[in-house]
């Protein structure tokens, strides 16, 4: 095992704004790949209203030399403005949304419901056998509303990845 894979591993969320242009995420996708980066979560959305600029955001894990060379890799890409690490920029919001459908019936219904209240899920979609909960936050707190519903009859769950963005004034 080389020093650096010895080191203990940090989670970075990582921001891109890119060209909106095609093949720009698999150039990204492509760089990860190549070095044997993994990416734990990505999302990807247009934000200029003529549609010539996207954010992408990664969320990847690795030593600090790794995360500083993949840093250093993005921005070398040439449709690639800007790379801003999250992580180091200081106090930063952070979310995803997630779909969980739940199919129960009886106490098993009423406990997922009851649940859904305590998390701040919200029911997009019932049936008289299932339901189909949007919860928005933090990657843990999908996590453990997952967890508690796999007990209830979690039958489904969608998430959108990460996005975040600093807090306060300040922009990226």
């Amino acid at each position: 095992m080389t020093k650096i894979e010895q080191e203990a591993t940090e989670r970075h969320v990582l921001m891109l704004t890119v060209d909106n242009e095609a093949g720009i995420l698999a150039k990204i996708a492509g760089l990860f790949t190549a070095r044997g980066y993994n990416i734990d979560s990505l999302t990807v959305s247009e934000i200029t209203g003529d549609h010539q600029v996207s954010r992408i955001t990664i969320v990847t894990h690795g030593p600090p030399a790794v995360i500083d060379q993949i840093r250093a890799q993005l921005e070398r890409l040439i449709p690639v403005h800007k790379v801003v690490d999250l992580t180091e920029q200081g106090p930063y919001v952070e979310r995803e949304l997630a779909l969980i459908k739940v199919v129960g019936k009886g106490e098993a219904r009423v406990e997922a419901l009851r649940l859904a209240e305590v998390f701040r899920a919200r029911p997009v979609d019932t049936t008289t056998e299932s339901f189909v909960f949007e919860l928005t936050g933090t990657p843990e707190k999908i996590d453990s509303f997952v967890a508690l519903m796999g007990d209830l009859g979690l039958v489904e769950t969608a998430r959108t990845g990460v996005v975040g963005m600093i807090r306060g004034k300040a922009s990226t």
